[in-house]
């Protein structure tokens, strides 16, 4: 079985990656390029970290039984993978305790101020001169845009922080349960202290938070990014965040990754930035309970069984 991951690693990444395949698995890590095109050719599983699997990228392949994504899958073309007969699947829930978490230590570095302590305490500055805002979380209200694994999980810890949970979702068969109340988009995000995105990236949600969604949200709300960075129109929010339209944000996704060197959001006081690693919680990429997901979904090919979490039907 010959396993092709591709994207940019780190060497320590690397030698994690491939401890926790069997031996006798042949795992292939490289970035995009020449190389790549080299292995597409007799692999039988892809693992795509920073490519696009359309119909040209499959037409290199011709052993391919399987494209196996993390959570998000919107770097697939599903349709293109069906007609060529290879599965496609996702490994939805699996970091959902990690997104959560990280959320939560967003939240909480915002709203304590953690970077700029840090910052003060690490330049030894007159602690008789420390002038800083900060807040308590209890009695805020955070409004949750998708109510998958990641939403529910973090609805459930805001809630041990006696804090207000709202919900939207897409799906109407989403109820009112008990870590919080349903509620219609404009309402979320008009009424919430926090707005916290977990939606997938597809055509319905490309740039769903925008600059008329920006100006709907109170100027003192907290807008958190850690599903995709495409969900959001980047010039517009830092357009916001510079035009004092809402308090800050805390993004570990960006709609160009890796974040320029360039970008605005890097220079502004009132936001949190992380290099998309919040589904990454062992440190250098890595996620043990991704991998171990992955492992076990390419036995199921291996043995001629239909992969956990499919997202086609062959």
């Amino acid at each position: 079985m010959k396993i092709l991951i591709v994207g940019y690693f780190t060497e320590n990444s690397i030698s994690n990656i491939i401890r926790h395949f069997p031996e006798e698995w042949d795992v292939v890590i490289v970035p995009p390029g020449e190389e790549m095109l080299h292995h597409l050719k007799d692999c039988q599983i892809i693992i795509p970290e920073h490519i696009k699997v359309d119909s040209n990228l499959l037409s290199n392949t011709s052993k391919l039984k399987l494209v196996q994504t993390g959570a998000g899958y919107d770097n697939v073309d599903i349709d293109a993978c069906t007609q060529a007969g290879i599965w496609v699947a996702n490994a939805a829930g699996v970091n959902a305790q990690a997104v959560a978490e990280h959320v939560m230590a967003l939240l909480l570095s915002y709203y304590k101020n953690i970077p700029f302590l840090d910052d003060f305490m690490k330049n030894r500055m007159d602690e008789n001169q420390l002038n800083y805002t900060g807040s308590e979380l209890r009695g805020k209200t955070i409004g949750i845009i998708g109510l998958g694994s990641v939403g529910k999980k973090v609805a459930e810890f805001c809630r041990v922080f006696d804090m207000n949970v709202l919900g939207y979702a897409r799906n109407e068969a989403v109820h009112s349960d008990s870590f919080g109340e349903i509620t219609d988009f404009d309402t979320l995000v008009s009424v919430s202290d926090i707005i916290s995105v977990h939606v997938s990236l597809n055509q319905q949600t490309k740039h769903l938070i925008n600059k008329d969604v920006f100006k709907k949200m109170k100027n003192t709300a907290l807008f958190i990014n850690t599903a995709r960075g495409g969900i959001v129109n980047e010039k517009d929010l830092i357009d916001a965040l510079k035009n004092k339209e809402i308090s800050g944000a805390c993004l570990d996704v960006f709609e160009s990754e890796p974040l320029p060197i360039t970008s605005e959001l890097r220079n502004l006081s009132n936001v949190i930035l992380t290099p998309h690693t919040a589904g990454m919680p062992d440190g250098l990429k890595f996620h043990k309970k991704r991998y171990e997901f992955f492992v076990n979904n390419i036995k199921r090919i291996e043995n001629g069984k239909e992969p956990e979490h499919k997202l086609n039907q062959l």
